[in-house]
């Protein structure tokens, strides 16, 4: 049972040796070894400190990014709007030429028709008009071919003309 119950000359020396230990590591370990604990806390702390500053910076980044990101889409609008109004007017400026071009050549061309037209009745007027001659000459050339029939032909004519 000595064991189990240890004796006293024993249980000095281990007290002392405990004491002598215990003085060894408090004045040579201990604070080291608490300032490296500290200095472990201090850093964990700084550089849980700067994430949350990184998190930080980046939900500004983020909110930055989107107000750039809404502005470019509000200007892009602009700028389409204003290339579609631009488009509509040029447009709209085109027809309007182009139906007044279209009807400067319309008038044109109605009054290269009617002056066509107008050489193609007198072409017709005097082609009817030697036409008219020649059939009023072989007729007559038929009807006067004697003597007789001329004298009573230019007798009628003269009644005629005093008549009127």
């Amino acid at each position: 049972m000595e064991l189990v119950t240890p004796g006293l000359g024993l249980l000095f020396w281990m007290l002392l040796s405990f004491s002598i230990v215990l003085f060894i590591l408090k004045k040579f370990a201990w604070k080291p070894i608490l300032k490296s604990l500290k200095d472990r806390e201090d850093s964990i702390t700084d550089a849980l400190s700067a994430a949350d500053k990184a998190r930080e910076e980046m939900a500004n980044l983020n909110a930055e990014n989107e107000k750039i990101i809404a502005a470019a889409n509000e200007e892009r609008k602009k700028i389409l709007a204003e290339a579609y109004e631009q488009n509509h007017h040029i447009v709209s400026q085109s027809k309007d030429e182009a139906q007044k071009e279209a009807d400067k050549i319309i008038a044109s061309a109605r009054e290269t028709i009617q002056h066509e037209k107008n050489i193609a009745l007198r072409e017709i007027k005097h082609l009817m008009a030697d036409l008219s001659i020649d059939i009023a000459k072989k007729v007559l050339e038929k009807e006067l071919s004697d003597d007789a029939k001329q004298r009573e032909y230019v007798e009628t004519i003269l009644n005629d003309v005093n008549l009127n």
